[in-house]
């Protein structure tokens, strides 16, 4: 059965896991390549990959680490099956490399709770977050939960407040001197990257409807427990549980705000949606329901690429 293969972390999981992702991203590469590649696409495409892959044993690294899930891998199987139900989201470069440095971003705040190395992680996670901001410019609001990461873990020196924007100082700097230098437009770049649309008509097809429908269903049915469950987490970890609330919440507004809305831009909801599902899983008792559950997100794909 699906649930109790799952329910445990083992070393094969990674192997099984990783094999599917190669296959959900080469099938969908395959729809949008051209024929003949060349030797320099097929190493961008396989450096993509591996971004992609790292992606998910990055989340799945600071999730354990952090007690946020127990010792299971269903966190690892969301987040694939969710890339194979929106296999859109791997489609745009920019944002699959913008979410990887999120998610790294996301990996130094978390480990905040411990108040070790504060200064170090704040600045690793406002350079991250920077980062990601040049690959895709609405990553910017993810400072908010840098912010609200320092005030939930109760960080009261004015200095934390101060060190995130020389982080952020740091990767601007680096940016505007190397568009200097080729010569960009930087009034017209600039103004480029704040678009933002409210025009929702490019997702309107079947597979992407099927798809979001699916997945905002299962995580607001999910997240309804989860919100209920963090009082009876150990205190010095409820602030991070709901950190995670506050990622999904950043990530709705961004899919939201997206000036071209083509179902990539829910890659940034997959990280605490997979979060919040596997804290759901790990209450239901009922086997049944738990194994009814994880093959619907199985199955989906397969029913959505037949339409």
């Amino acid at each position: 059965m699906l649930s109790n293969f799952f329910s445990k972390s083992k070393p094969i999981h990674y192997l099984i896991l990783g094999f599917s992702l190669l296959f959900i991203f080469a099938a969908a590469k395959f729809s949008v390549l051209e024929p003949n590649l060349s030797l320099l696409m097929v190493s961008k495409q396989l450096g993509l990959f591996l971004v992609c892959l790292g992606s998910v044993f990055i989340f799945d690294f600071f999730v354990t680490k952090n007690k946020l899930t127990q010792k299971n891998s269903f966190k690892m199987l969301l987040f694939v099956l969710f890339i194979a139900v929106l296999p859109e989201t791997i489609l745009n470069t920019r944002i699959l490399l913008a979410n990887f440095f999120l998610i790294l971003a996301l990996r130094r705040m978390l480990s905040l709770r411990t108040h070790k190395m504060v200064k170090k992680k704040l600045f690793d996670a406002a350079f991250w977050i920077a980062v990601a901001t040049l690959f895709y410019f609405w990553c910017i609001l993810f400072f908010i939960l840098l912010f609200t990461a320092l005030l939930v873990y109760s960080f009261t020196d004015i200095k934390n407040y101060i060190i995130p924007l020389t982080g952020i100082a740091t990767v601007a700097i680096l940016a505007v001197s190397y568009q200097l230098v080729l010569g960009y437009d930087l009034s017209a770049y600039y103004e480029s990257q704040t678009d933002f649309s409210f025009d929702f008509t490019a997702l309107n097809s079947k597979r992407l409807i099927i798809g979001a429908t699916l997945l905002f269903s299962f995580g607001l049915w999910s997240l309804f427990y989860y919100l209920r469950n963090i009082k009876s987490k150990t205190k010095s970890y409820r602030p991070t549980f709901k950190l995670i609330v506050v990622t999904a919440l950043l990530a709705v507004v961004i899919i939201v705000l997206a000036p071209s809305k083509d179902g990539s831009e829910f890659i940034f909801l997959f990280a605490p949606l997979a979060i919040i599902m596997t804290n759901y899983l790990e209450l239901i008792s009922e086997k049944w329901f738990k194994e009814t559950f994880l093959w619907i997100l199985v199955l989906t794909p397969i029913f959505i690429s037949l339409l």
